[in-house]
């Protein structure tokens, strides 16, 4: 549904922190750390992931699922699957320390 890397993006896009977010979603803020501190698919209670969802959606911001078209317009980012899966992108992190 959603991963810790797409609520910190999202949170990026929208240059908000955790608190403000947990306050947009109606959840706590240890929640919400909790979230972004997993790896992959982030877990958790339907209803809470649910809120979260929609508070991106409602400030503007459109999580894609994987292998899924994008419903808005405009501009995005968005991983290729080839990069990720080779840890391109952590090897890059890795180089730029």
């Amino acid at each position: 549904m959603i991963t810790a890397g797409q609520m910190r993006a999202g949170r990026a896009l929208l240059g908000i922190d955790q608190q403000t977010l947990a306050d947009l979603a109606g959840v706590s803020l240890p929640t919400i750390q909790r979230m972004e501190a997993s790896t992959g698919n982030v877990r958790g209670v339907v209803d809470t992931l649910t809120k979260v969802v929609e508070a991106f959606s409602q400030a503007g911001v459109e999580l894609i699922g994987e292998n899924a078209a994008s419903e808005g317009q405009g501009r995005g980012v968005r991983f290729r699957e080839s990069a990720v899966q080779k840890g391109a992108v952590r090897a890059t992190k890795t180089r730029a320390k």
